[in-house]
């Protein structure tokens, strides 16, 4: 008679001890385009604010322009996989304030990842001089604007037609 190790016949949900942060290289491209698979059309939607099918393939090459410190983004891969994308974008005009983005895929959402890799890259951001990030929200996307208000409780958005816009100060608040 065989046994069965319990692990391996019942399915674990991953956790975040099961995610590795890093940042994006080159070499994650192909991942980035299979991340589509993993995405609905309401998450493309909330992150491009377009109804695109996939992940826009300029995005993949602004991806693989990265400086790594005017533009940053970092991967968590998850089985070799990215599950999720924080990137920020330094204003040229003012050096002390950055574009910051989300992607997560549908299976990571709601599991803590998004907050953790904004914390991963607002700590690089802070050391590289970057006081504050601007987020723009499409307002259907309830998960962000939550998390943008938990993460940084009393901070007021403005409207800009179908999105909420954050001015976001760093440090994140203890």
């Amino acid at each position: 008679m065989m046994q069965l190790d319990v692990r391996s016949a019942a399915r674990i949900a991953p956790t975040l001890d099961d995610v590795r942060i890093r940042p994006y290289g080159r070499a994650d491209r192909d991942r980035v385009r299979r991340m589509s698979d993993r995405l609905s059309s309401a998450s493309l939607y909330t992150r491009f604010f377009s109804g695109t099918p996939r992940i826009p393939e300029h995005y993949v090459r602004l991806l693989d322009d990265l400086d790594h410190w005017d533009r940053e983004a970092l991967v968590a891969l998850a089985d070799g996989e990215i599950a999720g994308i924080a990137e920020y974008v330094r204003n040229a005009g003012n050096p002390g304030r950055a574009d910051l983005a989300v992607l997560v895929t549908d299976p990571w959402q709601r599991r803590g990842l998004g907050s953790a890799l904004v914390a991963y890259l607002s700590r690089l951001a802070e050391r590289r001089g970057i006081r504050e990030f601007d987020a723009d929200v499409v307002l259907t996307n309830r998960d962000a604007l939550l998390f943008v208000r938990s993460g940084w409780p009393g901070v007021r958005s403005t409207r800009d037609g179908g999105a909420a816009h954050f001015r976001l100060p760093l440090p994140l608040p203890a």
